[in-house]
């Protein structure tokens, strides 16, 4: 895969498809992969579809622990990616931490974005929720531990739907994705730390793109509350719910999924 000088990083990216450009910006801990190939080959038919790995992610250079950085620190990175690839603008796809970056490049890079997708994200501010405090401690002791399959399967129970999980073959495919290209953990820290002094709130009636804001019912990474609430801030916005489905509603419901994607920004064309 090749990579692009972004400042002092390289990040790594991958173009494919043809049509209008459209960016995905994936989330905390994630790299290019877990955007599963049901869901990006139906893309793929549609856009010209561009990802690529978070600083510190995936096959990108690594971040220094030292240097702590923020979502708008993220949200410059995408917007220098856009500048190496001679992008002046594209459709935005952000889920999760990325639905983050994505509403720091839309804000200060309007011109950059064609339409916009948000999903299962968050705002920060009054009326926001993050992870459930006993979710995020279950989460902690499995990285503590050192056994990457408890990992790789707390993930997989905080990121997907029980009715996703009640096929063991689904489990495969995710473990895979996860195990590919491990996360460093430092660097997931500072993720972290980035996401929760995230708040966008107060700017959202900004955002003049147009905007899909997408989420699954059962989302236990970020409640659908967030969903609602930045829905309901962006002007002229359109809310998605995918009923019964977790966090990854791409994953689960990868063809509905790249479906509403597809119309949505073929719409602003």
């Amino acid at each position: 895969m090749p990579k692009v000088a972004v400042g002092e990083l390289e990040l790594n990216y991958e173009r494919a498809g043809s049509g209008e450009p459209l960016l995905l910006i994936q989330g905390m801990s994630a790299n290019h992969r877990a955007w599963g190939d049901p869901f990006r080959s139906r893309l793929e038919e549609a856009f010209e579809v561009i990802v690529f790995d978070n600083r510190g992610m995936g096959l990108s250079t690594p971040s220094p622990i030292s240097e702590p950085f923020t979502i708008a620190d993220m949200g410059a990175d995408t917007a220098g990616l856009m500048e190496a690839l001679e992008l002046e603008s594209a459709h935005v796809l952000g889920i999760s931490m990325g639905g983050m970056i994505a509403q720091e490049l839309v804000l200060a890079h309007p011109e950059r974005v064609r339409s916009l997708t948000l999903g299962c994200t968050y705002c920060g501010g009054e009326g926001s929720a993050l992870m459930d405090p006993t979710d995020f401690r279950g989460l902690v002791e499995a990285m503590r531990s050192g056994d990457r399959d408890r990992v790789f399967r707390e993930t997989y129970k905080l990121n997907l739907s029980p009715g996703f999980r009640e096929d063991d073959a689904n489990y495969e495919p995710f473990a895979a994705m996860a195990s590919a290209l491990p996360a460093p953990a430092e660097t997931i820290g500072i993720q972290l730390q980035a996401i929760m002094a995230h708040n966008t709130q107060d700017r959202l009636a900004e955002i003049a793109a147009p905007t899909l804001v997408a989420h699954g019912t059962v989302d236990r990474m970020l409640g659908v509350v967030n969903g609602r609430l930045i829905a309901s801030l962006v002007p002229g916005s359109r809310l998605e719910i995918f009923d019964d489905v977790g966090h990854m509603f791409w994953w689960e419901q990868p063809e509905r999924a790249a479906e509403l994607i597809r119309a949505h920004a073929l719409a602003a064309v």
